[in-house]
């Protein structure tokens, strides 16, 4: 299974250090955010990962290069032109880099989940999704994750089936109506995640 860390925002929540600096870029216990997801993905197992770059993306593909320092192969799409394409429409233009279920990530989030490289979503399901308790910037949550209705916050991490996009164009498109409408056609399950967990961008 190949990985995908989401690296494509402008980092507004961030400036001014995101002014001259992309947002993955910025260190994080003494070495930039981007570098602990990659770190996390290669010790579960990820050989493969597919990177996504807009804002100040040049400075993303130059410092991190091939991955060969990092023991992984990286691959880089590249948004640069068209401006970020939001979450749906930068997984669909990286699609052709992607196996056939693939993991992404929020690269603006820090956690000690345990990715899984070599999970298998179940017939006709196009997408798994972890949830977490909600975060106080969102109180009101995402998604229900059983019959008690309590809300969960979606965190940033999914395994997805390439199915999930089919005839989808890419364009800025973004997620979650794609996930409703996976939930809607039962093809769509969830897990919940106690550990920790910290979005980088608040």
């Amino acid at each position: 299974m190949r990985a995908m860390i989401l690296s494509a925002g402008l980092g507004t929540r961030m400036r001014p250090l995101t002014d001259y600096t992309p947002k993955p870029l910025l260190k994080v216990g003494g070495k930039p955010l981007i570098v602990w997801h990659i770190e996390r993905l290669k010790e579960a197992g990820f050989k493969h990962i597919v990177i996504n770059v807009a804002y100040l993306g040049n400075q993303i593909i130059e410092y991190l290069g091939d991955g060969s320092k990092y023991g992984v192969t990286i691959e880089f799409s590249d948004e640069q032109d068209e401006g970020a394409l939001e979450t749906a429409g930068g997984i669909i233009k990286a699609l052709p880099l992607l196996s056939d279920t693939f993991l992404v990530v929020n690269g603006d989030i820090w956690t000690d989940y345990s990715y899984n490289s070599s999970l298998e979503l179940s017939n006709n399901i196009l997408a798994h999704l972890v949830l977490i308790d909600n975060p106080p910037h969102n109180p009101n949550g995402d998604f229900v994750l059983d019959k008690t209705d309590k809300k969960y916050t979606f965190s940033g991490i999914g395994y997805y089936s390439k199915k999930l996009f089919e005839g989808l164009e890419y364009g800025k498109r973004a997620l979650a109506p794609i996930l409703f409408q996976a939930i809607k056609d039962k093809k769509l399950t969830t897990e919940y995640y106690s550990g920790k967990w910290y979005d980088i961008g608040t």
